[in-house]
């Protein structure tokens, strides 16, 4: 017997669901947000070691974490040299051999010196972890700094300054800090060549011996972390025992010297001028802090930004320009800063002192302020997409000294500032006569 064919079914038009694509999608706000916990293990030698877990890679990351940065060091340069030279040889490997077996294992290996401390990294597979962990060890304890490999460091780094030092935007970013913080802070030094040339290796060997203790250090190990592969590491780092001539290099009792200024320096041959502008911060602690990032987003701290709706967009004067928060450890900063053709440079000025004025003495629209909400929660969302990003919030937390539920009360405090708040705050941060102000350029 013949069987008739199945015949589909048709569906009416009513009972399809249509998008319409002109009406965007609904949105729903990040509440709250909660970092994974890490576990904290006390070494016999006084380090903590910071553990934070996730499997979703078989990947690691490794960080030992010094006070030796900028902030430290005893005269201009050393921390930076030290940094650098830790992967330029040790007892056993030469800085060939030590390149060579970060290779074989596809792994990455480096060191950091920032202005607060120095970070040496360590990115691998999960398996090679152990085999990795006595070369780790061995780059932080034992360096040899040899004096050709040292010498040719130096050279380098002078010659990249020199280069950048042909750069406007360089040259602004220096004098700002300068200015900003005055002379003798640790942040306001400027790059003095004959200074960093003239740097020793013993005066490098010395600062090793009183910095990089990893009895004092910070240790953080995430991703896909295994309970034996935790075991090794606290087993080899505990066996950094300290020696009673070895101390952390005190760390000066020191005030940034900040005044409202206006500097200008000049660069004959440049097309285009430089700007900075910006002063002194409250922390990431301070009672303000968090409206602050909020004020600071609408200023100039995304693209919709009203700094980049009007020099950018409106007067055609940039291709970008930003308003941005710099927390360091000793000292916070707050810097708008753009690159314009010189010829626009006290337009873009005039521009510039006009917004910051309009934040004084008008409301935000709310429509406004709702679409910066939402960028900030999906920005910071975003920003915790992976558990190295994770560890990185908190380390802030360890390194800031913040409380646990810091994030979790920047995300509601973000979500309840308003404007009547944004304006007050404005009127207290935001004045131009409050600034300091750099241009370089022609």
């Amino acid at each position: 017997m013949r069987r008739s064919a199945t015949v589909p079914k048709r569906l009416s038009t009513n009972s399809l669901l249509m998008l319409d694509r002109q009406v965007a999608p609904p949105v729903q706000p990040l509440a709250s947000v909660t970092l994974p916990a890490a576990d904290v293990f006390l070494l016999p030698n006084g380090a903590r070691l910071h553990v934070m877990r996730n499997y979703a890679q078989p990947v690691v990351r490794l960080q030992a974490v010094f006070k030796a940065g900028k902030w430290y060091e005893p005269s201009p340069g050393v921390s930076l040299l030290t940094a650098r030279m830790l992967l330029e040889g040790t007892r056993t490997r030469t800085a060939r051999q030590i390149a060579d077996e970060v290779a074989f294992y596809g792994a990455s290996l480096e060191c950091e010196q920032g202005f607060d401390r120095a970070t040496l990294t360590l990115y691998c597979l999960t398996r090679h972890l152990t085999n990795l962990l006595p070369l780790v060890y061995e780059v932080i304890t034992e360096p040899t700094f040899p004096e050709a490999e040292l010498e040719q460091l130096k050279t380098r780094t002078a010659q990249n300054v020199r280069v950048e030092r042909q750069k406007s935007s360089y040259l602004a970013a220096e004098l700002f800090s300068h200015n900003l913080y005055g002379p003798d802070y640790p942040y306001g030094n400027v790059f003095n060549e004959s200074v960093f040339l003239s740097v020793s290796r013993n005066s490098i060997e010395a600062y090793h011996r009183a910095a990089y203790l990893l009895s004092e250090a910070e240790i953080f190990l995430c991703g896909d972390v295994n309970k034996s592969q935790e075991d090794a590491v606290v087993n080899l780092l505990s066996q950094f025992i300290p020696t009673a001539s070895q101390q952390l290099t005190s760390t000066p009792n020191l005030i940034p010297t900040s005044n409202p200024s206006y500097d200008h320096k000049v660069v004959a041959d440049s097309l285009q001028t430089s700007l900075r502008i910006g002063r002194l911060w409250p922390s990431l602690t301070h009672p303000d802090a968090h409206r602050l990032q909020v004020l600071v987003k609408v200023l100039g701290g995304y693209f919709g930004s009203r700094l980049m709706k009007n020099i950018r967009e409106d007067k055609g004067f940039t291709y970008g320009i930003y308003a941005s928060v710099g927390p360091r450890e000793h000292a916070t900063s707050f810097a708008i800063g753009t690159d314009v053709n010189a010829e626009s440079a006290k337009a873009t000025i005039h521009e510039i002192h006009h917004e910051l004025q309009a934040l004084q003495t008008d409301l935000i629209p709310q429509k406004e302020l709702q679409i910066v909400k939402s960028y900030m929660a999906g920005k910071f969302a975003n920003e915790l997409s992976t558990v190295f990003e994770q560890c990185d919030k908190y380390k802030s937390i360890i390194f800031f000294n913040l409380p646990a539920d810091y994030y979790t009360a920047f995300i509601q405090t973000v979500n309840q500032t308003t404007s009547e708040q944004l304006l007050d705050l404005a009127k207290h941060y935001l004045s131009p006569e409050s600034m300091v102000e750099v241009t370089v350029g022609p």
